[in-house]
């Protein structure tokens, strides 16, 4: 179990280094210089840096600008979600009673808490599509529906 222990532990270690640098930051903010000497040490733990944000912002619209706060909530979401989901990721791996977390743990994490499958990665097998059942009542309405459409 090291490697998930020390899987677990490494990124609970980025969690306390994120929390003390926020305590940096606002620490720091008051005293005004020192501000920019606490920013380091955060993008070096951060998955994702402002000018990757940037980067895909751009690609979705040339012309837009995020505010800086705006920019600052997004990355702490997404150091948030990583460190969720590599946690949930360990979890699953010692309830296997295995030493290592593997893709399957991930997938297994992301498809039942965010409903989100990544295709090219782990198990080649092809996901059946789940469609949803309708029922009675639904077509009831669609019924109506269609017919108040009909007479407009």
């Amino acid at each position: 179990m090291p490697g998930a222990a020390g899987l677990s532990n490494s990124a609970a270690g980025n969690s306390s280094s994120s929390g003390s640098s926020g305590q940096k930051n606002s620490s720091s903010a008051g005293a005004g210089s020192s501000g920019s000497g606490a920013q380091p040490p955060d993008t070096a733990t951060q998955i994702l840096t402002k000018p990757r944000l940037q980067e895909l912002v751009r690609e979705i619209d040339p012309t837009e600008q995020l505010d800086e706060e705006v920019e600052e909530l997004l990355l702490q979401i997404a150091d948030d979600f990583v460190e969720n989901t590599v946690n949930a990721a360990c979890l699953l791996a010692k309830h296997r009673k295995v030493a290592k977390v593997e893709v399957r743990d991930v997938q297994l994490h992301l498809e039942r808490n965010w409903n989100m499958w990544i295709p090219g990665f782990g198990t080649d097998e092809l996901r059946p599509y789940k469609r949803a059942t309708v029922t009675e009542a639904h077509k009831q309405r669609l019924a109506l529906i269609r017919k108040a459409i009909k007479k407009y």
